[in-house]
């Protein structure tokens, strides 16, 4: 069963390369859905996939940026159905 993920990371998360490394690590695992820098300093991410697999993304980001990662907020819904693919969003 598919479920739909809302992360926000913060810290020094952006100028990093954070979003293309997660658009990256995200299209290998074939998760749905978007990263975008916020206005506050933080990123944030929206996917959909099995529950497995996007816990297993978020552990691959916390790994390779965890110089830079602060703090991590997980909210998990329902999948929606609605990504087709990942991007990153500007």
């Amino acid at each position: 069963m598919k479920s739909h993920v809302h992360v926000y990371f913060s810290g020094k998360v952006q100028g990093v390369g954070f979003r293309y490394t997660a658009e990256e690590i995200a299209r290998s695992l074939g998760i749905c859905g978007w990263v975008s820098n916020m206005r506050d300093g933080r990123v944030e991410i929206v996917g959909e996939a099995e529950k497995s697999v996007l816990l297993d993304f978020i552990e691959q980001l916390k790994s390779r940026f965890s110089l830079y990662i602060r703090d991590t907020e997980i909210e998990w819904l329902p999948a929606q159905g609605e990504y087709k693919d990942f991007d990153v969003r500007f």
